[in-house]
């Protein structure tokens, strides 16, 4: 906001960007306002955490934990991030009417029907061979609790971002109203796929294209039905109070078949979308 005599006020300044890699990426946090002491470090400290909790590429609580399924063995976990991670997937998968589900078995199959946690305990079980791999899902849970210390912290305007996929915001834009945020077209750069307004909200894209798609050791899109990877060219983008139920929705309706895409769209259709570029023309909403 502009104060009286047209100066910018204390609201409109950015009191602090914290940039770092983690969770396979670049992540951006930028509060705006009236300084938070020590909510920058909180909230990254916060996505490192779930970085290490979450990782398949390095020992974690999620290695350890896949070590033993992928063994016919039940495992144990104390680790609460991880724990909170996978109650935060089976509310994921329900949404998503199973279309989104990070296990994958034998054969490529996912499995998270068969598999059963008891929270109280730290039990993981599961009837067949199967292991975590979060993906997406996990930048989205990550930006959701660096988003709550942030809040925490009294900060009340921020954007945070990891990557180019995935970001979340906190209140209203520095300069009042929502956080505009368009989605670049991946074959056309002068062009957006769609453009959208965000307050205290998380945004995801999925794609099957671009750079993010083919970068080393990114895991394929696969369809929990049958176990197929998902190859035609198309993007979906989900917005949501949560990041991890953004991403877990992009994810969903980039692997549904197209009744399937339907149907989830329907049930919001201002902030579902998908775009298939086998027909250029072709923007999916209920």
């Amino acid at each position: 906001m502009l104060s009286g005599d047209g100066q910018m006020t204390d609201d409109m300044v950015e009191t602090g960007v914290e940039r770092f890699a983690a969770m396979g990426t670049r992540i951006e946090l930028h509060q705006f306002g009236r300084a938070a002491p020590d909510a920058l470090l909180a909230a990254r400290r916060a996505i490192e955490a779930v970085d290490d909790a979450l990782t398949i590429h390095r020992p974690s609580a999620t290695t350890a934990v896949n070590d033993r399924l992928m063994a016919g063995e039940f495992a144990m976990t104390e680790n609460p991030v991880l724990l909170d991670a996978l109650a935060a997937i089976a509310e994921a998968w329900h949404a998503t009417d199973g279309l989104f589900d990070p296990t994958v078995g034998s054969g490529g199959a996912a499995a998270w029907p068969g598999l059963s946690v008891d929270r109280g305990s730290g039990r993981i079980e599961t009837g067949r061979p199967v292991a975590f791999d979060f993906g997406g899902f996990g930048k989205g849970f990550a930006l959701d609790r660096a988003a709550a210390a942030m809040r925490a912290a009294g900060v009340t305007s921020a954007f945070l971002s990891a990557g180019e996929s995935s970001v979340a915001v906190i209140g209203e834009h520095p300069l009042g109203g929502a956080w505009p945020v368009a989605i670049p077209h991946p074959l056309d750069p002068e062009s957006w796929l769609v453009e959208l307004s965000l307050r205290d909200e998380a945004l995801s894209v999925s794609s099957t294209m671009g750079d993010g798609a083919a970068a080393p050791g990114r895991s394929p899109m696969i369809r929990p039905s049958d176990g197929m990877i998902v190859t035609a060219a198309a993007t979906a983008v989900a917005v949501d109070a949560s990041g991890a139920a953004a991403e877990a929705m992009s994810t969903a309706l980039l692997v549904a078949d197209p009744d399937a895409a339907q149907r989830l769209i329907a049930a919001d259709p201002t902030r579902r979308f998908t775009f298939a570029f086998d027909d250029p023309s072709r923007r999916m909403t209920a």
